[in-house]
């Protein structure tokens, strides 16, 4: 399981991070202090490191400076936005750059671009009796194929990505049509509407009244 290493000041944005990487499928541990985080960094390995600029006891750039032989893929996440500040973060060797506030599934898309950058993503995803094979773009419910078309599959990915995260309908258009959404939502309920009945998903794949869908486990 991919290890991300959560470093905040602000014990709800760890909390919040936890448990929107942790239903994503990512074992993660979060401290609030510089050098804690250093501390668990010697003792632990990790595949990434979110971490926030504005520390107690050392701070971000302290830290960057510190773990850069050992070339864990960094996130910086903080509350300024400057560019200088994000140049500098960039130049320490941070792999990309985050401002407050965000939304998390832009958090989480951009976790993921970073480990596939790093060659550290899962292959496979599951969601009880479904298992998804990201790379052979196969899945199975128990014993037996599904067939997708190449939408359907998109969402499915995006959804077991994002448990129990509502997910805007903009978001899902967006990402998966690769295109701007416009309002018409009824392409994508109709994609949404084969996913539930293919996969016997009419109680996990939810509608979120004026949202969109939560896959919920």
């Amino acid at each position: 399981m991919i290890k991300v290493l959560i470093v905040d000041d602000e014990k709800p944005i760890c909390d919040l991070i936890d448990l929107n990487l942790s239903a994503a499928g990512y074992q993660c541990a979060a401290v609030q202090n510089g050098l804690d985080a250093i501390t668990i960094i010697e003792r632990d390995n990790f595949d990434l490191i979110l971490l926030d600029v504005m520390l107690p006891g050392a701070d971000g750039y302290d830290i960057m400076d510190y773990i850069r032989p050992m070339e864990i893929p960094v996130i910086f996440i903080t509350a300024k936005h400057e560019v200088r500040d994000r140049v500098k973060g960039l130049k320490l060797g941070a792999d990309d750059y985050i401002v407050k506030p965000f939304d998390i599934v832009e958090l989480i898309a951009r976790v993921e671009a970073v480990l596939r950058r790093y060659n550290k993503t899962e292959r496979l995803l599951s969601v009880g009796d479904v298992v998804v094979d990201v790379e052979a773009r196969r899945v199975m419910k128990g014993d037996r194929p599904i067939v997708l078309t190449n939408k359907e599959f998109g969402l499915l990915v995006l959804f077991m990505k994002n448990k129990n995260v509502a997910l805007f309908r903009e978001t899902l258009y967006e990402k998966v049509w690769e295109g701007e959404y416009f309002g018409d939502s009824r392409t994508l309920d109709l994609h949404v509407q084969r996913l539930r009945k293919k996969l016997k998903w009419e109680q996990q794949l939810v509608a979120v009244y004026k949202v969109g869908y939560r896959l919920e486990v």
